[in-house]
């Protein structure tokens, strides 16, 4: 007589493989959505970097810098999730609608809330390491750049900063920067993604 042999997996093992699945699941998925959020700070970081350019470009060519985004030509792609401020005070670039409007008169740019809903829009704000936008001397010799941004959608905004001269942050609060900048480097003054 044939000895019947059933096939498949018992309770058990299959209890065992969703419990693995589970463990790696817990482990993945926290640092995709770390890796996630760091990846979409790149933005800032090569924004500001395009303000320090378009600004020392501008300094050449005039003997000062500017807060005016029109005048420096700085004008960055759709989509952006932070809002760049190169005054504190000023008109920012609204981005709410299917087109830009033209102006030379915009000290910032808004978060592109056209995409991402108004809840990510950003309004200006000295930084945790107290980075203000803004000019200093006469004529203006020097330039500070913010760019704010909540890129994972809680409480705490993501802060970057980018100057014409190299600055040194104390540590403490919430000031996440590294101690010693040099000029044209951006500085993430608070850090969004390892909170």
């Amino acid at each position: 007589m044939k000895k019947l042999v059933q096939k498949g997996f018992t309770l058990i093992e299959l209890m065992i493989v969703v419990a693995i699945i589970g463990i790696l699941a817990a482990i993945a998925i926290p640092n995709f959505i770390k890796f996630q959020a760091r990846s979409k700070q790149s933005e800032a970081k090569a924004n500001l970097k395009a303000i320090f350019t378009a600004q020392k470009a501008f300094y050449q060519e005039k003997d000062r810098f500017s807060t005016l985004t029109g005048e420096v030509g700085f004008e960055p792609e759709r989509n952006n999730r932070y809002a760049y401020f190169l005054a504190a005070t000023g008109t920012i670039e609204p981005r709410t609608g299917a087109t830009l409007v033209q102006a030379t008169t915009f000290t910032g740019v808004a978060v592109d809330t056209f995409k991402y809903g108004s809840a990510l829009d950003q309004t200006y704000a000295a930084t945790a390491c107290t980075s203000a936008a803004g000019l200093l001397g006469t004529p203006a010799t020097r330039f500070d750049a913010l760019a704010l941004g909540n890129i994972d959608a809680d409480t705490t905004v993501d802060q970057w900063s980018i100057s014409s001269e190299s600055r040194t942050f104390t540590a403490g609060g919430n000031c996440t920067a590294d101690a010693n900048n040099p000029s044209g480097e951006p500085a993430n003054d608070q850090n969004d993604v390892n909170l």
